[in-house]
């Protein structure tokens, strides 16, 4: 075995980072980052018509958000052509590929004749073992020269062992006739030049491992490990797509789910730890191994993942969470907050953070210390606001102006301002919430008072019982 563990994940720039994608780059990253190895990052970009510097852009971003941080620079295969040429070309001297003079045409008609005899459409060229004394100063492709004989084994850390017989694999096209490298053949050769030992990836690539393998058998050089992971399907148990909501790693930044929570229920989807649900990263970075990963496809499950991530704002640091909030409504196109409200919502993220599942969820329960006097009550809060008479709200100001500003103080100064109005304290906790939030679900009344501090209060408590006074 190498003396370092090298994973890599290599996206098409075609489009955003796909949830699948994303769980592949952090497969890869656990894995090697829990074995001091090296994660790198690998653009191929080989299809020029599809590929953009947009998509790239989005790739590299979904991965920063997740926190999935490569090492070095990321690396275009399309800038490496020349390379893989190369090797194409090292083959052919070695005799262990070919040129091959067949023409589209021809090879569509082999194919139509072999399906009308119910032979194999599997091309096999003339030109595998021709004279180059009879070659023709024509356009031509160079192939491998593929195993005829036998079986290639895939051995698989997921999957298992496959068996694919010889007879079933082509000689497959390395070089086009315009000279440029297949993708089959780049794969190969910066996978090798990256010093990748483990490639993890999804298992609609199983059947290219034994093509690859091709390669590296006539080159001589060693086999990574093979590991091809289950896809992931909707609830219905199809494969994920659009009609299942968000495709995007970005578009869940944007919706408001943590990256921490993201990566927890990503790592849950097709890896289990015996029952372990949540989980930190140290601790995914320690349990990850490929014999944690099942065969069969998993189904993305939004009810879990809201659970999870619930449980990540719940336990995070303050600091931490104010930062990732600023960069989701940045992600969102929302209103950024202004640098008084962001501390007022660090200060009171205290009594925000444990029931909230996503972002939107804790800003609606922030809108308390979010939003400046006068506070415009919704339809429940100024419902609740009706309900009590502006002399209570007035009473109460010149109670909490004496009292000192701790929890104990308030709580021992409503509830005997409520006993000696003869009412039970819950009476009076609606109209609160109202007075202070402008809504019917915030956090308590005394974690509120606590947040605002006295003078905020008071104004907030002022400003309602002018409101219920005039209405």
């Amino acid at each position: 075995m190498p003396d370092q563990v090298v994973t890599r994940f290599a996206p098409s720039p075609t489009g955003f980072l796909h949830i699948g994608g994303a769980r592949t780059a952090l497969f890869n990253w656990l894995y090697a980052r829990g074995r001091g190895g090296k994660f790198l990052l690998r653009i191929e970009d080989t299809d020029r018509e599809r590929s953009t510097p947009e998509a790239t852009a989005a790739i590299l971003q979904g991965l920063s958000w997740l926190g999935l941080d490569w090492d070095g620079e990321p690396i275009s295969q399309f800038a490496r052509a020349d390379r893989h040429a190369e090797v194409a070309q090292h083959l052919l001297a070695e005799g262990k590929a070919y040129k091959c003079f067949s023409t589209q045409e021809e090879i569509a008609a082999f194919r139509e004749a072999a399906r009308a005899e119910g032979k194999s459409t599997l091309f096999r060229s003339p030109w595998r073992d021709a004279d180059p004394a009879t070659h023709p100063d024509a356009p031509h492709v160079i192939r491998i020269k593929a195993p005829q004989a036998g079986t290639t084994v895939i051995r698989d850390r997921v999957q298992g062992e496959v068996t694919i017989r010889n007879d079933q694999l082509d000689d497959m096209v390395l070089l086009r006739s315009d000279g440029s490298p297949v993708y089959m053949l780049a794969v190969v050769v910066d996978d090798h030049d990256m010093g990748v030992t483990h490639v993890i990836r999804g298992d609609d690539h199983l059947n290219n491992a034994a093509r690859q393998m091709m390669i590296y058998e006539a080159m001589g050089w060693p086999v990574p490990v093979w590991a091809h992971i289950p896809l992931i399907h909707g609830p219905d148990g199809k494969k994920l797509s659009k009609r299942h909501g968000a495709l995007g790693a970005q578009e869940y930044q944007a919706m408001g789910y943590p990256a921490a929570g993201m990566r927890n229920y990503l790592a849950r989807l097709g890896w289990s730890h015996g029952d372990d649900e949540f989980f930190t990263d140290e601790q995914a970075k320690a349990w990850f191994d490929l014999d944690g990963i099942g065969k069969s496809p998993a189904r993305f499950d939004l009810k879990k993942l809201e659970n999870l991530c619930g449980q990540h704002i719940a336990v995070s640091d303050d600091a931490a969470l104010r930062r990732e909030i600023e960069a989701y409504l940045a992600a969102a196109d929302h209103e950024a907050l202004t640098t008084p409200q962001a501390d007022a919502l660090e200060r009171a993220m205290y009594c925000l953070k444990d029931r909230a599942r996503t972002f939107p969820e804790l800003l609606e329960k922030a809108h308390f210390v979010l939003a400046s006097r006068p506070v415009e009550p919704d339809q429940k809060a100024a419902k609740a606001l009706a309900s009590v008479s502006d002399g209570i709200l007035s009473e109460l100001t010149p109670h909490l102006q004496n009292a000192s500003w701790t929890r104990d103080e308030l709580e021992a100064t409503l509830g005997a301002f409520a006993e000696a109005r003869g009412i039970k304290f819950g009476k009076m906790a609606g109209p609160l919430r109202a007075a202070l939030a402008g809504r019917a679900v915030t956090p308590s009344v005394f974690d509120m008072m606590l947040v605002l501090g006295r003078e905020e209060t008071l104004a907030r408590l002022e400003d309602a019982a002018g409101r219920v006074g005039s209405d």
